[in-house]
C-alpha cells in the first residue's frame, strides 16, 4: 500500500483503538479515586478490571468492524488486515491479563494499576503498527516504562522492588544499546523508515554490523533471549502474577513481530547466512547463534529449578529461541508461524500464572514441594495446569505442538534446497524434548506425590479468585480449540499476509 499525506480523519481512523484505551485508562482511575473509596479492595480491583476489559474489547470490535487502513508517512503509522489480527490478538491478551488482576489484593492503588497495563497495551498497538525508527523506539520506551512500573506494584514484598530494579536498569542499558543502533541506521539511510533503511544497505559494512548488535541486544532483552535473559526470573518470581503475565505475554507478541520487521524490511541487504560449517556475516547468523544459546541455556536450567515461577522464566527463555527461528527464515509463512506460536504460548502462559496466583494465594508458595495434593483438592485447576504445561512442552493434540510444528516446517522451507538452518530445527527438536522432562516434574508433583499432611488436602479459597478460575477454564478451551482447530488462526493470518509482503 502506498504511502499517502495525512488528514486528520486518516489519522483518528487509525489511532481510535489506542484512543479509546487511553479514554478507558483515565475513566477508570477516576472512578477508583471517585466513586469506589469506600468500597472493598476486592471490589475496586474487580470493578476496574472489568472496566479496563470492557475498553479493551470496545477497542478490537472497533478494529474487527471498522476495518482502519492506512499507510501514512511511509509507515508512521499502518493498518491493513495482518495489524488488525495483531491488534485484535494484543487486546485479547490483556483482557487475560486484566480478569486475572481482577479482585487481586496486592496493591491499593488498583486504578493506577488498570491505567498502566492499558497505557502498555497502547504501546504495544503503536508497535505493531509502525515501520518507522522513531515511533517504534517511543513505543517501546512507553511499554517498557508500565512495565518497570508494574513489575514493582506489590509494595508489600522487597523481592517486588528489587525484581523490578534490576528490570529498570537492565531495561535502560538495553534502550541505550536499541537507541544506538537506530542512530546509525539513521546515519547509514539517512532515514527512519524500514523499507528505506533496506533499500540503502548493501552487503555489510562495519557500520552496519554494530548497528545489527546493538539491535540484537535491545530487542534480546525484550524477548528475554540469552544471555540477555538475567532480569526475566527474577521478575516472574518476585513479580504480581498479574504483571508477570502480562510481561510474558502481550509484551512478546509486541517484540517479536518488531523484531521480525526490523530484521527482514531493514537489514534486508545484509542477511547473510546461518549454513552449518559455513556461516556468512550478516544478522541472520547472529540471530541463529542466540536462538541457539537460549535453547540450551533456558531448558537446561530450567531442570534445576525449584519455583514454578522461575521455572517459566527459563522456559520462557527457551521459547524465544525457537520463536527464533521465524526470523531466521524470515519469510511470510515463517512469520504466520511465530504469530500462531507466540499467542498460543502466550494464552498457555497467563493460565499458568492464572493457576499459580490461586495456589500462592492458598499456600502461600509456588514451589514445586508445595504442589502434591493439588489434583485431590483442586480437580478443575490442576487439570487446567496439566493443559498449559503439556502445551507450553508441544505435547499433541494442543496448541503448542502445531506451534512447533508450522515453525519448524517453515524454517526448513525457507531454503528447501540447502536447508541451511537443518542444524538448528535438529536442536530445537532435541531441546523440547528435554523441556518435557521439568514439565513433568510439575505434574507428578501435582498428580501423582503424596501430600505429606492431610491439611494439605483441603481446598483453602480465598477471597476474589473467582474470575480467575472461570479464566483458567476459558484459556484452557482456547488451548485445545487452537490445537484441535489450528485454522481457526492460522487461515486469517495467511489470508493477510500478500497484502503484508
Amino acid at each position: 500500500m502506498s504511502s499517502i499525506q495525512p488528514t486528520y480523519s486518516q489519522l483518528l481512523s487509525l489511532a481510535i483503538p489506542q484512543m479509546i484505551l487511553v479514554g478507558t485508562a483515565l475513566l477508570a482511575m477516576s472512578i477508583d479515586l471517585l466513586a469506589l473509596r469506600r468500597a472493598t479492595l476486592s471490589t475496586r480491583s474487580a470493578a476496574t478490571a472489568i472496566l479496563g476489559s470492557l475498553g479493551c474489547a470496545a477497542a478490537a470490535a472497533y478494529i474487527a468492524i471498522i476495518h482502519p487502513n492506512g499507510n501514512l508517512l511511509g509507515g508512521v503509522l499502518l493498518g491493513n488486515a495482518f495489524i488488525q489480527l495483531l491488534q485484535i490478538a494484543i487486546l485479547a491478551l490483556t483482557i487475560a491479563v486484566l480478569l486475572l488482576a481482577a479482585g487481586s489484593t496486592f496493591t491499593r492503588h488498583v486504578g493506577e494499576y488498570v491505567l498502566l497495563i492499558l497505557m502498555a497495551t497502547v504501546g504495544m498497538l503503536f508497535l505493531v503498527a509502525t515501520q518507522d525508527l522513531l515511533v517504534i523506539f517511543v513505543s517501546i520506551e512507553l511499554l517498557s516504562l508500565s512495565l518497570y512500573t508494574l513489575a514493582a506494584f506489590n509494595k508489600q514484598s522487597r523481592f517486588s522492588w528489587e525484581a523490578a530494579l534490576k528490570y529498570f536498569l537492565f531495561g535502560g542499558m538495553s534502550a541505550a544499546f536499541l537507541l544506538f543502533g537506530f542512530s546509525l541506521l539513521y546515519g547509514l539511510s539517512n532515514s527512519t523508515s524500514l523499507s528505506e533503511i533496506g533499500a540503502h544497505i548493501h552487503g555489510l559494512s562495519p557500520l552496519l554490523a554494530i548497528a545489527i548488535v546493538c539491535v540484537a541486544v535491545g530487542l534480546g532483552f525484550k524477548v528475554a533471549a540469552a544471555p540477555f535473559h538475567f532480569w526475566a526470573p527474577d521478575i516472574y518470581q518476585a513479580a504480581p502474577a498479574p504483571s508477570a503475565a502480562f510481561i510474558a505475554s502481550g509484551s512478546k507478541v509486541a517484540s517479536f513481530i518488531v523484531f521480525f520487521q526490523l530484521a527482514s524490511i531493514g537489514f534486508a541487504g545484509a542477511q547473510g547466512s546461518a549454513t552449518w560449517g559455513h556461516f556468512v556475516r550478516g544478522w541472520i547468523p547472529v540471530i541463529a547463534l542466540v536462538a541457539a544459546l537460549s535453547m540450551v541455556l533456558g531448558n537446561f536450567v530450567a531442570i534445576r529449578q525449584s519455583s514454578v515461577r522461575r521455572l517459566l522464566a527459563y522456559s520462557a527463555v527457551a521459547h524465544a529461541g525457537y520463536m527464533l527461528l521465524a526470523l531466521t527464515a524470515h519469510t511470510p509463512q515463517s512469520l504466520a508461524a511465530l504469530v500462531y506460536y507466540v499467542v498460543t504460548y502466550s494464552a498457555a502462559t497467563i493460565g499458568a500464572f492464572a493457576v499459580l496466583s490461586i495456589v500462592e494465594a492458598q499456600t502461600g508458595s509456588d514451589r514445586i514441594g508445595d504442589l502434591p495434593g493439588l489434583s485431590r483438592r483442586e480437580p478443575v485447576l490442576s487439570f487446567c495446569l496439566a493443559i498449559f504445561l503439556l502445551s507450553l512442552a508441544g505435547i499433541p493434540p494442543l496448541a503448542g505442538f502445531f506451534g512447533k510444528f508450522y515453525l519448524f516446517v517453515a524454517a526448513l522451507q525457507s531454503s528447501p534446497e540447502s536447508m541451511p538452518l537443518l542444524w538448528l530445527v535438529i536442536l530445537a527438536i532435541a531441546t523440547s524434548a528435554v523441556s518435557l522432562y521439568y514439565y513433568l516434574r510439575v505434574l507428578k508433583a501435582s498428580y501423582i506425590t503424596t501430600p505429606e499432611s492431610s491439611a494439605a488436602l483441603t481446598s483453602g479459597r480465598v477471597s476474589g479468585e473467582e474470575i480467575p478460575r472461570v479464566l483458567c477454564v476459558l484459556l484452557a478451551a482456547a488451548v485445545v480449540l487452537l490445537g484441535a482447530w489450528p485454522s481457526l488462526l492460522l487461515r486469517p493470518l495467511l489470508n493477510a499476509l500478500p497484502r503484508v509482503f
